[in-house]
């Protein structure tokens, strides 16, 4: 895996969907939705910044990175794509997938602190 080009397509990804929540949901979802999917975008951005680090981190001195990366690419998935759906849809059962994508995030921090150096 390219970790490096995934942290810059999540990268994108991030700001893309930061900046259509500010300028095209803010007079169509409630402040709660709002909130929810600005939660997702925030959480999305500093998971990808982590990935970025990651990325350049294995480059540099060739430590396996695989899984705190897939762990922070998942959770960002789960947990800001869960939160990203149930913006848009107003399904509140969207939001089951969330916590999962929670234990993901806390799962790749903790591989990182046991990552071999």
């Amino acid at each position: 895996m390219d970790w490096l080009k995934l942290s810059a397509a999540l990268g994108l990804a991030g700001v893309a969907l930061g900046a259509f929540g500010a300028h095209g949901l803010r007079q169509r979802l409630t402040p709660e939705l709002l909130s929810a999917y600005q939660t997702g975008v925030l959480y999305h951005l500093l998971h990808a910044l982590a990935l970025l680090s990651l990325a350049l981190y294995a480059r540099a001195t060739n430590v396996a990175i695989g899984l705190p990366a897939a762990l922070f690419a998942l959770g960002i998935l789960l947990f800001s794509g869960s939160l990203y759906a149930l913006a848009l849809t107003s399904v509140p059962r969207l939001g089951l997938v969330t916590p999962f994508g929670g234990l993901c995030f806390i799962a790749g921090w903790i591989a990182l602190f046991w990552l071999k150096s």
